[in-house]
């Protein structure tokens, strides 16, 4: 069984319900044509640097990821944790993702997380 997490480049305005319906368009395979967003890239990068998705080290054991390689569009990555995977990932995950002003989406409930620099009610 895996944990899954997706970071979404929004802007700073968009409610949770727009972070909910972007992942729902991503869902039904809807993805925009556009560059990849700096924070997503940013993102990515820092995070396989210490959790590598791809290469001989993303199926080792203690990897964390339950599917590799990760999701990754122009405007989000998911993941899909190891449900074994250790708190120090997570931390990491909501650590980046705040650092570079990224929603993060929690698919288990559906409860968006936005960056420190604005908060809404999920």
């Amino acid at each position: 069984m895996s944990f899954d997490l997706v970071v979404w480049a929004m802007d700073k305005t968009d409610p949770p319900d727009a972070v909910r319906d972007a992942n729902a368009r991503c869902a039904r395979g809807e993805h925009p044509q556009r560059p990849a967003d700096p924070r997503v890239v940013a993102f990515y990068d820092a995070l396989t640097s210490h959790y590598p998705d791809r290469g001989p080290r993303a199926s080792l054991p203690g990897s964390p990821w339950a599917h590799a390689p990760l999701h990754a569009a122009a405007d989000h990555i998911e993941m899909r944790l190891d449900e074994n995977c250790p708190d120090v990932v997570l931390e990491t995950i909501e650590r980046l993702a705040a650092e570079l002003n990224l929603d993060l989406l929690d698919l288990q409930d559906g409860t968006v997380y936005p960056p420190p620099t604005r908060s809404f009610a999920s």
